[in-house]
């Protein structure tokens, strides 16, 4: 029995880590007015938020067809894989984890499952690090969602955006409420947890800050933590400074969150992926 993990690329984990776990990773795509980009493949996070601002359509995402994941596990299954786990993005938020499943169902040479992970960005990563490292210890399909299971109502995520004009350009925002909240410098706020997305309105980037760490004071103690910002490294540090008593030291990412998100949210975002030791329901 060999197991081994896939995912989509908006899990946010470290390219050192993809490689060190040999997880294998199905990109989404990012539509600059005629032209279509694989995430991570054909263009890099720091353009793209570079750019974001100025594009003069604003981009669009796009999920791959049923033969992109019958790449990767095909390639999977000639490296030996006898049992596949292929975890993604929440459904709230993407069609990944229903086109996975349509290419696990006519898939032949291992047996597939797909696993809809629930969350975002780390917080789907924090599923699949923990799978790949569990499949490398030997231990069976079973035992790893059994673990999975365990870690689902566990995980948080949540940001703190600079901007609603993001959310309106993406359409995920009535035009006059962002007009509105940009005239009284509302700072949206996010939030995924077990599947279910949620957002929040609060005056000024300070409040917002605020509120980030109020959110992790909920949910201490922490067993896993890690920074997410939208080309905003900086913010993000001196956030990671301000709640440093609060996190654990050591095996901390600092990621730039995946254009396919960044696109609706746009730069300036900063925020955080956590798995407690409590159960958050």
């Amino acid at each position: 029995m060999t197991i081994r993990i896939a995912t989509d690329s908006t899990c946010d984990l470290p390219q050192e880590v993809i490689r060190e776990l040999k997880i294998a990773v199905v990109p989404l795509y990012i539509n600059i007015g005629d032209k279509g980009y694989l995430d991570g493949v054909d263009i890099s996070r720091q353009s793209f938020y570079s750019n974001l601002p100025s594009y003069p359509t604003h981009p669009t995402t796009g999920v791959p067809g049923t033969e992109a994941f019958t790449q990767a596990y095909e390639e999977l299954a000639t490296e030996g894989a006898t049992e596949i786990l292929s975890i993604h993005i929440s459904k709230a938020l993407s069609a990944m984890i229903d086109i996975a499943k349509m290419a696990a169902a006519g898939f032949q040479k291992a047996a597939v499952t797909a696993l809809d992970g629930g969350q975002l960005s780390l917080g789907t990563g924090f599923q699949v690090e923990t799978a790949a490292r569990m499949a490398l210890e030997g231990k069976s399909m079973t035992e790893i969602l059994a673990k999975l299971e365990d870690m689902t109502s566990r995980l948080f995520v949540t940001a703190r955006l600079d901007t609603l004009e993001f959310l309106r350009r993406s359409g995920r925002m009535n035009g006059v409420v962002s007009g509105i909240g940009s005239l009284l410098s509302l700072k949206p706020l996010l939030k995924m947890s077990n599947g279910v997305s949620a957002s929040e309105m609060v005056r000024t980037t300070k409040k917002a800050e605020e509120r980030l760490v109020k959110l992790l004071k909920e949910r201490l103690p922490v067993e896993r933590f890690a920074l997410l910002h939208t080309n905003a490294a900086e913010a993000a540090e001196a956030f990671r400074a301000r709640i440093a008593d609060l996190i654990p030291k050591e095996k901390i990412y600092s990621m730039d969150i995946t254009p396919v998100i960044g696109a609706h949210i746009g730069p300036g975002a900063v925020g955080y992926a956590i798995l407690s030791e409590k159960s958050l329901e």
